[in-house]
């Protein structure tokens, strides 16, 4: 406070909420009553966001409404050339990072996909239970719900997966 106040800030916003977590009523506040030609003065990036993503992403809304931004710890000041370029770079190391995060992740997919390992959730139905509950079905006395709960999935589950679901399907595959 005492920084903000020595640079001569007309306003300051006290936000108390963590810079990591996303809804900031302060700062929604602070970007709100910011006007074209304002510039937005933090003491750190760190108290406008945790991640270079978040922080990106509030410096590029600042620069679409015509605010300008600064932060006095690291001396980054997007008014300035030197401090577009800046933060620019950060951008763009960030943008590459991305990147690179998703060509590793494909590729760790891919091999686990070599190796026979398969991702996503587990069939609840196995072949096995499915030709239990078509045979099941079969006997007009016991319904879709029994048959269901006798193998431990709900009745939209045995729908899914018996095809145009419950009886009909299995008295014409039956026939």
């Amino acid at each position: 406070m005492d920084a903000l106040e020595k640079r001569g800030c007309g306003r300051i916003f006290l936000e108390t909420a963590s810079g990591a977590q996303r809804d900031r009523p302060v700062l929604k506040e602070a970007m709100t009553f910011a006007r074209e030609g304002d510039v937005l003065v933090v003491w750190s990036l760190s108290r406008l966001g945790r991640g270079l993503r978040q922080l990106l992403e509030t410096i590029e809304h600042l620069e679409q409404v015509g605010v300008g931004f600064k932060s006095l710890k690291e001396e980054i000041d997007t008014t300035t050339p030197s401090g577009r370029l800046i933060f620019h770079v950060f951008g763009a190391l960030a943008e590459f990072e991305r990147a690179h995060l998703r060509e590793r992740t494909l590729e760790g997919l891919a091999s686990a996909r070599a190796r026979g390992r398969v991702g996503g959730r587990k069939k609840a139905m196995s072949a096995s239970d499915l030709k239990a509950a078509t045979a099941m079905l079969r006997d007009a006395s016991i319904s879709v719900k029994d048959v269901a709960e006798k193998l431990g999935v709900s009745r939209t589950t045995l729908y899914r997966y018996l095809p145009n679901g419950g009886r009909s399907a299995v008295s014409k595959n039956a026939a």
